[in-house]
């Protein structure tokens, strides 16, 4: 039950930290209609989920549910970069679908490599 309690409250503090970073890039950062804000809070969550599961490789407590699953589960979002995609497809930006996706991914893992090195230095 404390399990499903950690999870439960990093989901919503992840999921208000995802709408707060997101609200504000795109209030004062705009690239065209390359979706920045989402692809910000994905690369941030592919560092934390990389720092994080390095250092919980080590300790294994129950605060891994909290910052991992729940916190980086409810902060990055596939669905809507999924939906953003989708939408850059419609509207027939090739060349922003293009980047926004290969860019997502290259970027996205070496952010997690990065949390891992960040952890352990």
């Amino acid at each position: 039950m404390k399990t499903l309690v950690y999870i439960f409250l990093g989901g919503g503090l992840g999921s208000v930290m995802r709408y707060l970073v997101s609200f504000y890039t795109s209030k004062f950062l705009s690239i065209g209609s390359f979706p920045l804000g989402t692809f910000l809070v994905n690369l941030i969550g592919c560092f934390l989920i990389g720092l994080f599961s390095s250092y919980f490789i080590k300790v294994d407590n129950s605060l891994k549910f909290l910052l991992i699953t729940g916190f980086c589960g409810g902060f990055t979002t596939f669905s809507t970069f999924a939906a953003e995609n989708y939408s850059l497809l419609q509207n027939q930006n090739y060349i922003v679908l293009i980047s926004y996706v290969l860019l997502s991914i290259i970027l996205g893992i070496i952010a997690v490599i990065l949390g891992f090195q960040a952890a352990n230095n």
